[in-house]
């Protein structure tokens, strides 16, 4: 048994959690999962777990099987930018900005609002006003001391 990643569709994904601790059929389980028995089959073969009984029937374990396709899946890549950088649509990179300013949407949610070093052009990203920019002052706060 080979332990390569196979592509799994998202409904399976998504329906798999839900299987019971019973065992079930191939043509059960497909139908659960909405793929076709050949390709229940070709996961079989490439490693889900299954069993066998003294008849040569294939039973599948609902937990197992959930368990397996979880760990078919890609891990979620969880790169977080720094506090003053943010992402340039134009130069499609992660940038560091010039001259960020704060601006308060609604309770702790701040959009930050810089230029690109590279490109020039604004760039605008979304952040909590807890991790927001530090040492920068809000916008709407200077126009407030101003007033």
């Amino acid at each position: 048994m080979t332990t390569r990643r196979v592509r799994i569709p998202h409904y399976a994904i998504v329906k798999a959690p839900g299987l019971l601790c019973m065992l079930y059929t191939v043509s059960e389980l497909s139908t659960l999962l909405r793929v076709p028995d050949r390709t229940l089959r070709d996961w079989l073969s490439m490693g889900a777990p299954h069993t066998r009984d003294a008849r040569g029937h294939l039973w599948i374990n609902g937990i197992e099987f959930a368990t397996w396709i979880k760990s078919q899946r890609k891990p979620q890549r969880t790169r977080k930018l720094e506090r003053n950088q943010a992402y340039c649509l134009r130069c499609n990179q992660v940038v560091e900005m010039i001259d960020p300013k704060v601006f308060r949407i609604k309770g702790k949610l701040v959009h930050v609002r810089g230029k690109c070093p590279v490109c020039g052009c604004t760039i605008n990203r979304g952040d909590r006003l807890a991790e927001s920019v530090s040492g920068i002052t809000s916008a709407n706060d200077q126009h407030l001391r101003a007033a």
